[in-house]
């Protein structure tokens, strides 16, 4: 075995034990974390179905099965959550499924908590998490939604943009992946951010905004 692999498999290890130390009740979003775990007690999910997985993009996308009627969908976005969380509940949101593909909405929570996350530490936390799903599925393919263009934090624009571009660059180079660039079809003709797509929020989309979503990611879903 050569030393790049064991600095990797040490890795790995590193944060899976993080992850596991970390998803104990009092942290961030447990209650959500129970919720997934009495559903799945209730209603275990069946092995083969396209899990979407992130923040709350996916969460508030609760009719998502309607959108894509051919594709038995789990989702388990829970809203808030930025690629941390996404690491330190991997076991709970998507290494106890058995899906035949997963896509992922995350990384805009990341810039818009604070001003000193940079758009190369959403690339680096996205590859930490990446690397994960790989060593745990290594055939399952890959989406990753891209950042949105949300009015609320169009002051994050630029770094969403550097974001988009340094996972696009990533996954170029990955097997079985596939980046959906939501980014651009969401801006109006003078390049600003949609407003009748979305909430009056000016974060959240509406049913405008996800019909954009249904027919930029229906063609990457496997059946």
């Amino acid at each position: 075995m050569s030393n790049k692999n064991r600095r990797l498999i040490l890795w790995m290890f590193f944060v899976a034990v993080f992850a596991q130390v970390q998803a104990q009740p009092g942290t961030a979003f447990w209650n959500d974390i129970v919720a997934f775990r009495k559903a799945d007690s209730l209603h275990a999910p069946a092995a083969g179905q396209i899990l979407f997985v992130g923040s709350s993009s996916f969460t508030m996308w609760k009719d998502v099965q309607s959108y894509f009627p051919s594709h038995p969908i789990i989702n388990r976005g829970f809203g808030g959550s930025s690629l941390p969380d996404l690491i330190r509940y991997a076991e709970d949101v998507i290494f106890k499924y058995a899906p035949r593909q997963i896509v992922i909405y995350c990384g805009e929570n990341d810039l818009g908590a604070s001003d000193t996350v940079s758009a190369a530490t959403v690339a680096e936390r996205f590859k930490t998490l990446f690397s994960m799903i790989r060593q745990r599925f290594p055939r399952v393919p890959i989406v990753f939604v891209s950042l949105k263009p949300s009015p609320s934090r169009q002051h994050l624009l630029p770094k969403m943009l550097e974001a988009n571009t340094a996972i696009r660059q990533f996954l170029k180079k990955k097997k079985k992946t596939t980046f959906i660039d939501v980014y651009h079809p969401m801006l109006s003709d003078d390049g600003k951010p949609r407003p009748d797509i979305f909430l009056d929020d000016k974060l959240h989309m509406n049913a405008q905004g996800y019909a954009i979503w249904q027919k930029l990611i229906e063609p990457h879903l496997l059946k």
